[in-house]
């Protein structure tokens, strides 16, 4: 099919660093669906796909986060543009922040402010779960928490630090932070954590013994249109993180719980709920994404095109019965095992044992000749994994140009506010 036969629309489909924007450029190109790829990054892998009908450069929000929101509003104001795909924490609360603005100009299939917050908020988050029944590891903000002598991991309270959580002074410095393993024998500082993360964070219960289940829908105004769940088997990291090898399952109580807290949500989107099967064998939330998720090319593998479904839910054309999806398959990103053995080689976590390198060498060789499908390897585009083997290779070689790394946004000022409340 030829860019000049796409006629069905257009969507905008942010090209970051991750294999989840690429997966979506090829299931909607693929389907007649003219995209656009827009970026900060100068060559991203989704820029080389044979699906991106358009690249566009974009400010980069991590820099000024101001001039990505009029970037992403001018792209939507187009007459042929129909949605935005949000696939980052930045990306989603740029969306749900200006809706009153975007849906002006397209469709809206993205959390409100009020339900972005119930999942970008950890305090809420717990809360709204312990309401819904949904089991949770033991969770209190960091001063409220008073039992060092057990296994805890800290957090910050947000997965954002935006102004409507943490204040514009705050924001304007864009504190970052990530969960810390917390070893029993020692206080943590609290004033250092603060200091990192702009706020007081999160203590939780660590999980000991268990594995990760991810659970991934699109919901339409508190209502399921479509549901997948995976097992993760291996992270980027051998304590966790995100997937590199993953599993599709179905499992009765596993979608019960995931379906309860997003019902409790009342969300509209796409989200993925990240849960930790325990010793006894319940679900214990750790997480909501409330966005599309880094695993999207295996769950599109495993039969269950959200990409597609979420233009549907764009442009009205929703199924009447959620799509089945094959149980028992598997699929790898490549980077992510090559990380997954890095961390086991020079990476520690005081509550997580180290496992042996050779035996876990030995697994991923052999669930890569059991399991062969890839995030980014596909033979009808290439393009993508030649430029993401290139950034692996980058990496190693510790090119400081083969990522961008920055995590301080401009957020948006008074005169862009009004701006956009005009339009």
């Amino acid at each position: 099919m030829v860019a000049s036969e796409r006629r069905e629309g257009t969507v905008v489909v942010p090209a970051i660093g991750v294999a989840s924007s690429v997966a979506c450029l090829r299931s909607l190109g693929r389907k007649g669906v003219r995209t656009i790829a827009a970026s900060e990054l100068d060559d991203p892998p989704g820029f080389r796909s044979r699906y991106a009908d358009e690249t566009v450069s974009v400010p980069d929000p991590t820099e000024d986060l101001s001039a990505y929101a009029e970037a992403l509003l001018a792209l939507a104001e187009r007459e042929e543009v129909r949605t935005v795909v949000p696939f980052r924490e930045i990306d989603v609360y740029v969306l749900a922040k200006y809706e009153a603005a975007f849906e002006q100009h397209v469709a809206t299939p993205w959390p409100s402010m009020e339900r972005l917050r119930g999942a970008q908020d950890r305090v809420e988050l717990f809360e709204t779960a312990r309401t819904a029944g949904v089991p949770t590891p033991d969770t209190a903000t960091f001063d409220e928490w008073d039992d060092w002598d057990e296994s805890v991991v800290v957090k910050p309270r947000y997965t954002l630090a935006a102004p409507d959580y943490v204040g514009e002074a705050v924001a304007s410095e864009f504190p970052h932070g990530s969960t810390t393993y917390v070893d029993p024998s020692r206080t943590p500082d609290r004033e250092s954590f603060v200091a990192e993360m702009g706020h007081v964070p999160i203590v939780q219960e660590y999980v000991s013994g268990s594995d990760e289940y991810g659970f991934f829908a699109l919901y339409d105004e508190g209502d399921p249109v479509a549901t997948f769940q995976h097992r993760q088997r291996r992270g980027y990291k051998y304590c966790g993180g995100p997937s590199a090898y993953r599993e599709s399952v179905a499992i009765p109580d596993l979608e019960d719980a995931g379906r309860a807290l997003l019902d409790a949500l009342d969300w509209h989107g796409v989200a993925m709920v990240e849960f930790l099967r325990d010793d006894d064998g319940e679900f214990r939330l750790m997480e909501v994404n409330p966005r599309f998720w880094s695993s999207l090319p295996f769950t599109v593998q495993a039969g269950v095109d959200f990409p597609h479904l979420y233009w549907a839910h764009a442009t009205g054309g929703l199924p009447t019965e959620p799509p089945d999806y094959d149980v028992g398959v598997a699929g790898h990103l490549l980077r992510g095992e090559l990380l997954h053995l890095y961390s086991i080689l020079f990476e520690e976590y005081p509550l997580v044992d180290r496992p042996s390198f050779a035996r876990t060498a030995a697994s991923v060789a052999g669930s890569l000749l059991r399991h062969p499908r890839f995030d980014y390897l596909s033979v009808d585009d290439l393009g993508p994994f030649v430029r993401d083997l290139g950034r692996t290779l980058d990496d190693v070689a510790g090119d400081p140009d083969a990522t961008r790394p920055s995590n301080r946004p401009t957020w948006p000022t008074t005169a862009f506010r009004n701006l956009l409340s005009r339009r």
